[in-house]
């Protein structure tokens, strides 16, 4: 059975963009990066709102840039292999191969993928991540809190629902970036 983990990278202050849409600040280092590689490795399917979607289908051609860095490399090659579910009622067509979109957010039919794939599933952006936080399917939190205070932006996490958490590993890393992973014991 697959998890659904939830992974942001967020400022201190809990936002995954400040007020003007930026997130520029939370750009991963090469050993940052690297961490996140080896988490990908095991996600078989990202689940995306539009937003999100149109910001990470940029690895989708990220390997024809002049000389990526090798945690980019292998983060493209991450990406592109996985399966995209893209949820959107203004997408019309996907812009990344192994992609398809879906108009509504059921989770039902999410409670059943999870069932049915070996390999965990990641969902990502906050306004989607919401929904399946309210239905209880996440079943684990990564997060990457980014030493800068935004002071208001968009939040990583939804305000209206509530759960608890057990803290299962944690890492700093030498730019001040801390990860944290959590498992949800009411998801």
């Amino acid at each position: 059975m697959a998890k659904l983990i939830f992974s942001a990278i967020t400022s201190l202050d809990g936002y995954i963009e400040d007020k003007d849409g930026n997130f520029d600040w939370g750009a991963p280092d090469e050993e940052v990066l690297s961490f996140v590689n080896e988490l990908e490795r095991p996600i078989g399917t990202y689940l995306y709102g539009r937003r999100m979607y149109e910001t990470m289908v940029y690895w989708e051609t990220a390997q024809g840039l002049p000389d990526p860095s090798p945690g980019d490399r292998d983060f493209t090659e991450l990406w592109k292999a996985a399966t995209k579910i893209v949820y959107s009622r203004s997408l019309m067509t996907a812009s990344s191969a192994n992609t398809r979109i879906e108009r509504e957010f059921d989770p039902v039919v999410i409670q059943q993928m999870k069932a049915a794939q070996e390999r965990d599933i990641t969902i990502g952006g906050p306004t989607l991540a919401a929904q399946a936080f309210k239905a209880g399917l996440v079943d684990e939190c990564q997060l990457f809190l980014t030493p800068v205070v935004l002071g208001g932006g968009k939040p990583s996490l939804p305000d209206d629902v509530r759960f608890g958490v057990e803290l299962l590993s944690e890492r700093r890393f030498r730019n001040g970036v801390v990860f944290l992973h959590y498992r949800t014991l009411d998801g």
